[in-house]
């Protein structure tokens, strides 16, 4: 089967398309014929090793998982004697991120716990979009950030993959929307829900009078400062994505804020949980999520794929067709 590998940290150079062994289901295992991939932060941290905290999950002097890829799509096309859950032709789409990675190839074989069936009214490449930046988001808002029906969040980042999925939540969840983005991505964001939008090319948000219940930092370069300056007493800021020195500023501060101040401030490392996607499933079948897509690159096209998404900029997820 064709699949994308590296063999040491680096720029989306190191990316190369190869021929390897197909793999075999073990007795717990589905081997999923793969259609559709998408690219999230976790993607770059596993190109870069950067973080370099990160190694010592992913490998300390080289990449520990040879194909990279979390988010996919597709097809069950054999399933292991002890598999229950499904069986050859199901559509199913999961997140890799827990069970090994190696979605940027033709075929692979996980744990069926891994994976759920397919939203009917989803595509494979959209279906493919959702698992990482979806469940971020509603692990960030939901059980993180402990919202509440009737709060007041604001979005920073709202344009991205997590930041899109992130306001559509904050909606279902009952509260008012505020959403931080540049000028290009305004009307994304009062596409799906947003009721205020802040386009930070001519405003910043910290030096505004409004404060806030529930901060979602999915990008920016803000100090924690910043945004503990537009957080209500006892209000929570959740990091997910942004600067480096954000993330290190919310883990080693965050913590004696909390403690001292009352405002809740901390970062938040998405989870693999089967049972959050198949909210997400069951919301996009109800029609009150969907994903939201920038871009489509073919596997081939991986390295344009990821110089394309490494600039931050892009308008809901990337995908690409396998």
């Amino acid at each position: 089967m064709k699949a994308i590998v590296y063999s040491k940290y680096g720029s989306p150079d190191v990316l190369t398309l190869k021929e390897v062994d197909k793999p075999t289901p073990a007795d717990n295992e589905v081997l999923v014929k793969i259609h559709a991939a998408s690219l999230n932060f976790g993607n770059l941290v596993l190109l870069k090793g950067e973080p370099y905290l990160a190694r010592l999950a992913f490998g300390l002097f080289k990449p520990k998982y040879p194909i990279p890829g979390g988010d996919i799509a597709g097809e069950v096309e054999a399933v292991g004697k002890n598999v229950t859950l499904f069986q050859p032709g199901d559509p199913v789409f999961g997140d890799l991120s827990g069970s090994g990675w190696g979605g940027f190839a033709e075929y692979v074989s996980v744990p069926e716990t891994s994976l759920v069936m397919k939203p009917y009214n989803l595509s494979f490449e959209e279906a493919a979009s959702v698992p990482m930046a979806g469940v971020t988001a509603l692990q960030g808002i939901r059980d993180k950030g402990k919202i509440k029906p009737g709060q007041k969040v604001l979005i920073n980042g709202a344009s991205g993959g997590v930041g899109t999925f992130a306001i559509q939540l904050a909606k279902l969840f009952g509260s008012e929307v505020t959403a931080v983005c540049s000028t290009r991505n305004v009307d994304i964001a009062r596409s799906i829900g947003a009721d205020h939008i802040i386009d930070y090319t001519l405003e910043n948000f910290t030096l505004k009078p409004q404060k806030y219940d529930l901060i979602i930092g999915a990008n920016g370069s803000h100090p924690i400062s910043a945004y503990k300056r537009v957080l209500k007493p006892n209000g929570i800021f959740v990091h997910i994505g942004g600067a480096e020195s954000q993330m290190y500023q919310a883990i080693m501060l965050g913590p004696w804020i909390s403690m001292t101040e009352g405002k809740k401030m901390g970062s938040f490392l998405h989870r693999p949980a089967r049972k959050d996607l198949v909210f997400l499933k069951e919301q996009i079948e109800a029609g009150t999520i969907k994903p939201v897509i920038d871009r489509r690159y073919q596997i081939s096209e991986i390295r344009d794929a990821f110089r394309y998404f490494e600039e931050g900029h892009s308008q809901g997820k990337v995908v690409i067709s396998i």
